[in-house]
């Protein structure tokens, strides 16, 4: 490998806010925030959604409005102009 040319892998504490879950994994990431975690200090990125928080992996599926602004209209105007 050439020197000098890599980033710096190391410990990054990334924070699902969503779920309120911690995961520590090695990455090049570069943040000026620190965290405590375990004992020792980690650099600290937060995320809005990961494995733990989204409805793929918690198979949490949310089921889309009935009454939505497509149901609305074909409620109105039913199949006119549609080919048979």
């Amino acid at each position: 490998m050439k020197p000098n040319i890599h980033p710096d892998y190391q410990k990054v504490v990334f924070h699902d806010t969503a779920a309120d879950t911690y995961f520590l994994v090695g990455s090049t990431l570069k943040t000026d925030r620190t965290i405590e975690y375990q004992g020792q200090t980690y650099p600290y990125v937060t995320l809005d959604v990961s494995s733990a928080s989204h409805p793929f992996y918690t198979g949490e599926q949310r089921v889309a409005k009935k009454d939505g602004r497509v149901s609305k209209f074909k409620d109105k105007f039913g199949t006119i102009g549609s080919k048979k």
